[in-house]
């Protein structure tokens, strides 16, 4: 399992546009987000790097 704090990820658009971008990169992971806490999960088959490259990508820091 991922685990990973999302920045600036403050409401459901922002939430659409990371889940968005982390199923690019990891299709057949399961994802989970906590919009108050900026929290991430995604468990199944995803590579950290890949996920951290698209979260960016889709204008979020990661921390």
């Amino acid at each position: 399992m991922i685990e990973l704090k999302v920045e600036r990820m403050r409401c459901g658009g922002c939430a659409a546009t990371v889940r968005a971008a982390v199923a690019e990169v990891a299709p057949k992971a399961r994802m989970e987000i906590e919009i108050a806490t900026g929290t991430l999960r995604v468990e199944g088959e995803a590579d950290e790097a890949r996920v951290r490259a698209a979260i960016e990508r889709a204008g979020y820091g990661v921390a």
